[in-house]
């Protein structure tokens, strides 16, 4: 199995909680089969028999170089190079995971790349581990489990029910309500990936309590996803503002960091400046922004090396835009 029956856009608030609150280091094999540069592709395949592994990856101390898989196995005999180094033949652009990424991009990474499993580094880019959709299914429905476990203690007694204002603030969210408005307000830093997908995730919760049209929210989540993840990877950092109101919804996007050189290249799909380091991370496809203005109702992007980029994008929430 090489995807995860999940769907990010229909589960329900307990699943999403969960897919955020559990980490990749959460579900992760720690113990990792490794092979070094020198190894023969012969003697990985042994390996991975004995171990009845189907990949394994190629380390020089404990940083990632390379993966082997058994598809590469099954070229090297099909090649005659069985007998070869793996260095020659390895696998070199590798994508990762982080160990602080929520398990929900574990989902999103194999229902995208299918995938038999990816190597997981820390934030010293070394490897920490392994994971698979074995991994993130069984851990899943332990927590599951455990939190039915949960919630049937916590119904033997009366409920506290918080006073408004007496909960601790985050310091990565905030919010602002009218009658008629309310403000989201998270913030974002470079490659932390913890919090990374959190605020789409609690906008679509708020369109699903007003019954939004689904295909309308499913659209505002990819722009929002989009732009949340650019900050990540390629700012310094910035904030990621909503303002909703009963017809409408606009997303603010304003980040610290290099800015855009040329815009219109920017939103030809295809085009990327992404670092080594971004797409190891799988992204850098040059597909955010052009993403993000055809599923917006209203599209507007500044940049400049001064004052870092502003994506602004508008959603109707009562009419249902064609594509």
């Amino acid at each position: 199995m090489s995807t995860i029956p999940v769907n990010t856009d229909s589960s329900s608030d307990a699943i999403l909680e969960l897919l955020f609150k559990l980490k990749v280091k959460d579900v992760m094999t720690s113990s990792v089969l490794t092979a070094s540069p020198d190894n023969t592709i012969r003697e990985i395949q042994l390996l991975m028999k004995r171990s009845r592994v189907t990949g394994v990856p190629v380390v020089e101390g404990r940083s990632l170089v390379g993966i082997i898989s058994m598809e590469d196995i099954v070229n090297a005999f099909d090649g005659g190079w069985i007998n070869e180094k793996v260095e020659d033949h390895m696998t070199r652009n590798v994508i990762v995971m982080q160990e602080s990424m929520p398990v929900s991009f574990c989902v999103s990474y194999f229902n995208k790349y299918r995938f038999g499993r990816f190597p997981v580094i820390d934030n010293q880019n070394k490897l920490v581990g392994i994971v698979t959709t074995t991994d993130v299914i069984s851990s899943l429905l332990a927590a599951m489990n455990t939190e039915v476990e949960r919630l049937e203690n916590v119904a033997q007694y009366t409920p506290v029910i918080k006073q408004p204002g007496t909960e601790e603030p985050n310091p990565n969210y905030s919010t602002n309500t009218t009658d008629n408005e309310k403000i989201f307000i998270f913030k974002t830093e470079p490659f932390n990936f913890e919090k990374a997908g959190l605020a789409s995730t609690e906008i679509k919760k708020q369109l699903k309590a007003m019954k939004i049209d689904p295909s309308i929210t499913r659209r505002i989540g990819i722009a929002s996803y989009e732009l949340e993840i650019n900050q990540v990877v390629h700012s310094e950092g910035g904030v990621m503002r909503y303002v909703l109101t009963p017809d409408k919804l606009v997303i603010e996007a304003t980040d610290v960091g290099p800015g855009i050189p040329d815009i219109q290249k920017a939103l030809t799909e295809g085009f990327s400046t992404a670092t080594d380091k971004v797409r190891a991370f799988g992204f850098g496809a040059g597909m955010g922004l052009p993403n993000t203005k055809r599923v917006s109702d209203d599209f507007d992007i500044t940049s400049s090396k001064e004052d870092g980029t502003t994506v602004r994008a508008t959603f109707n929430l009562t009419y249902q835009k064609e594509l």
